[in-house]
């Protein structure tokens, strides 16, 4: 029992507080191993971010996550339309590329108002339709996803889960030797999970804002759209409580976010000439995802017959390329670069 009781403790301590040579190594750049470190945006796919005590292995986790998706995907209502899910998992795939992800990405739209993004254990990506409609650029939607591809990268959910196991575990002997001492202990140190795989430790979210930055960076997008989202979310907060995903309850609080990135940037990435600040793509599937989502609220088919009046007065179905319908206009696909 006592030995039982020791190993437990062992790991909670190991949990709460890191060994002091980690902070050590972090500090001083001789001793730290440049192709390793989470500062090195050179070496993304490189490194192991990962790292922490864990009870899942990739396997395991993927085999979780997917359960939880198809349960997700049951009760939510997915946006099928081919162009805008196709675009959406597009710009999803290319962060993912440029990210320290060990595992594959499955990435959906849903169909909600509430401006939020989420990704389960081993690369199930979620993303609602009101966070894409309320970005003004697609640098701005690409960084709130590369913060939920750092989550999966860092393996948040299963580290939080196996977190969660421990201090469970450690509660019985402390319950049992200290009463509502040890209850308080494990109160104290924060690692209830209330919204299961979802909602992190305060750490795990600022870390997801530092690997996120980076991927967004390497991805080839203007790393200030992290800062220009973040104050959007606190203006919006601001104008009406309440706004917000109760997932975000458990990010750092916005200006701490906004002074933190502002930090990271001017010290960890490498000035770059140019950044793609949108596309014109980005502007074409928010107007297609707005007209589908207001057809959806309506109750209206968005597959019925559109009508054109004739000269006569009388209307008939007008098909695309057909005499009578509007022209389309020549669309420029290339991406909108912002000089530094």
């Amino acid at each position: 029992m006592t030995t039982r009781f020791g190993l437990v403790l062992l790991l909670v301590l190991m949990i709460a507080a890191p060994p002091a040579i980690c902070a050590d190594n972090k500090d001083d750049p001789k001793k730290r191993d440049p192709r390793n470190a989470k500062e090195d945006v050179e070496a993304i796919g490189d490194r192991d971010v990962g790292k922490g005590l864990n009870f899942y292995s990739l396997e395991k986790e993927i085999a979780l996550g997917k359960a939880l998706a198809q349960d997700i995907e049951r009760h939510a209502k997915i946006v099928d339309d081919p162009i805008v899910s196709e675009y959406v998992n597009r710009v999803g795939q290319n962060l993912v590329r440029n990210s320290d992800a060990r595992v594959p990405f499955t990435i959906k739209l849903i169909d909600s108002p509430e401006i939020n993004a989420f990704a389960l254990p081993g690369g199930f990506f979620f993303v609602n339709s009101g966070l894409l409609l309320r970005a003004e650029t697609e640098s701005e939607l690409a960084g709130v996803m590369a913060h939920e591809i750092a989550h999966v990268a860092a393996r948040h959910g299963t580290r939080q889960a196996t977190r969660g196991q421990v201090i469970n575990f450690a509660s019985i002997p402390l319950l049992f030797l200290g009463g509502w001492t040890g209850y308080g202990i494990r109160q104290a140190a924060g690692f209830a999970i209330p919204m299961g795989f979802l909602k992190f430790s305060r750490s795990m979210e600022a870390e997801a804002d530092f690997l996120g930055l980076q991927y967004l960076y390497a991805s080839g997008y203007d790393p200030t759209a992290f800062i220009d989202f973040f104050e959007k979310l606190k203006a919006d907060e601001k104008r009406k409580p309440g706004t917000l995903s109760k997932l975000f309850a458990s990010h750092p609080p916005h200006g701490s976010r906004i002074n933190k990135t502002q930090k990271n940037i001017s010290e960890l990435l490498p000035n770059r000439s140019e950044y793609v600040v949108s596309t014109s793509e980005f502007l074409q599937v928010q107007t297609r995802l707005a007209g589908l989502t207001r057809r959806s609220q309506s109750g209206e088919d968005p597959n019925r017959p559109r009508l054109r009046r004739s000269p006569t007065g009388s209307t008939d179905p007008v098909e695309e390329g057909e005499p009578g319908a509007a022209p389309e206009e020549e669309e420029d696909d290339r991406p909108t670069l912002k000089r530094r």
